[in-house]
């Protein structure tokens, strides 16, 4: 299965406005070029619109996904438990590190945000970039490898 970026994020000063973006250039082992708050493990941060979009309704609200504060939100791409995998954006290859959990900060964006985001990974995910390259809205985005039927990774 295909996703897609739907957005692009750069946090250029850390508690900053997070800047849409049409294109954005990811350094390997490094992190988005211009972007701040990143580290060797946390260098990209990435959101399933599917899940964003679940929480809000959930909360009877309708708010910007760039107030989750990611980097990247994806389309048509399932997140959960996917700690370990390789994630093909575009030309760039990225290896998800692990779970997002969400702050105190979004129960500022809404309150009761911050517990409707803990499920199944709906906060998202932080991952490590293996293959640099430009990354542009719309590219495609597609797991470098699939489970089986029977669950095996191949």
């Amino acid at each position: 299965m295909t996703g897609r970026v739907e957005n692009l994020w750069i946090k250029r000063a850390h508690r900053g406005p997070m800047d849409s973006v049409a294109d954005a250039m990811f350094v390997a082992g490094q992190g988005i070029a211009g972007s701040v708050d990143r580290s060797r493990r946390r260098q990209v941060t990435l959101l399933e619109s599917e899940a964003w979009a679940q929480c809000v309704t959930e909360l009877g609200v309708e708010r910007d996904p760039a107030l989750r504060r990611a980097n990247v939100l994806l389309g048509g791409v399932r997140l959960a438990h996917t700690r370990g995998r390789v994630l093909l954006v575009g030309d760039t290859r990225i290896m998800i590190g692990g779970e997002l959990t969400p702050c105190e900060r979004m129960d500022e964006v809404v309150p009761g945000l911050q517990r409707a985001m803990r499920p199944d990974w709906r906060g998202g995910v932080f991952a490590q970039i293996l293959a640099g390259g430009v990354v542009h809205m719309g590219d495609p985005v597609e797991w470098e490898w699939a489970p089986t039927a029977s669950g095996e990774v191949r």
